[in-house]
């Protein structure tokens, strides 16, 4: 079986600028298109004023930057009094740029790359995902869920 990245790829995506108030990548991702195996987007491609690809953002990266940064110097969060403090880390990522709260060392493909040099990549790296690119652009995104309902279906 001969399958390429771009046999595969998803081409119909959201993108978010680096720049914009973190609150606009929440509501894309919130909308998440639906593709065609039924499951939902829960990332965004990131990209600069250029429209390169200058990372991810993921559900995961907005949650963890919810949580309040002394949580990061090894305090247990189930000691702690919670009450309003929810309100209040919401509060605070919403001031937040894209930027400040995505990941920015991201690894990407070509579209002209075989599809087990990609399974591999995204195997041996956990990745559940792995942005396309062309010129440094985001041209597509390949799921790992796609990769196997296109292997076995």
């Amino acid at each position: 079986m001969t399958v390429y990245a771009r046999d595969i790829m998803v081409t119909d995506f959201d993108t978010v600028n680096e720049d914009a108030p973190i609150q606009q990548a929440i509501s894309l991702i919130l909308k998440g298109k639906v593709r065609k195996s039924g499951q939902k987007s829960v990332s965004l491609m990131v990209v600069d004023a250029y429209g390169q690809l200058a990372g991810v953002i993921t559900m995961y990266d907005i949650l963890y930057h919810l949580r309040p940064d002394f949580l990061n110097h090894g305090i247990d969060a189930d000691v702690l009094p919670w009450a309003g403090r929810l309100d209040d880390s919401v509060d605070l990522l919403k001031t937040k740029t894209v930027k400040q709260v995505m990941s920015f060392h991201v690894v990407a493909a070509n579209e002209n790359e075989h599809i087990m040099v990609i399974l591999d990549r995204m195997v041996k790296n956990k990745y559940r995902r792995l942005p396309i690119v062309k010129d440094s652009k985001p041209v597509g995104i390949i799921y790992i869920s796609d990769i196997y309902q296109h292997i076995f279906e």
